[in-house]
């Protein structure tokens, strides 16, 4: 369990903070949504989340082969509906594994990280009304 504590500044501005650590950050409306857009959106925080929940499932699988996933990058794009109502329509994920850490994982490893990524917490929390194809570039 872990407690995150929101406060609403006012203007679509909010404040979470992080109880556990004391970490805290702002997010905001779109502007396409009345807002400011001067930092992420909830819904940009559902696509972060996606992200950052994958690649850190599959580091913690890599670590335990004996290597690190340093380097990797991965961009998520999040499309929203364009009819009302707003929602998150499609997260695409593309997770870049550099050439030198691709080289350590044979086909099987690979295969295994990808599953791990796949039935990362998130990814499984995802609603299946959104869709959520994932591309995994290994060498690149």
């Amino acid at each position: 369990m872990v407690d995150i504590d929101i406060t609403y500044e006012g203007g679509l501005r909010c404040r979470p903070a992080h109880r556990p650590s004391g970490a805290t950050f702002a997010t905001d409306a779109p502007v396409d949504n009345a807002g400011r857009g001067e930092s992420f959106s909830p819904t940009d925080l559902v696509a972060t989340g996606l992200g950052t929940c994958m690649i850190t499932v599959m580091g913690i699988a890599a670590r335990k082969k004996g290597f690190d996933l340093e380097g990797t990058r991965v961009h998520v794009k999040k499309v929203m509906t364009k009819e009302p109502p707003r929602r998150i329509a499609r997260l695409e994920v593309e997770l870049t594994i550099p050439a030198e850490v691709a080289a350590r994982a044979d086909a099987a490893t690979r295969a295994e990280l990808e599953q791990v990524g796949h039935t990362c917490p998130v990814r499984l929390s995802v609603a299946d009304s959104i869709e959520v194809p994932i591309v995994f570039r290994w060498g690149e």
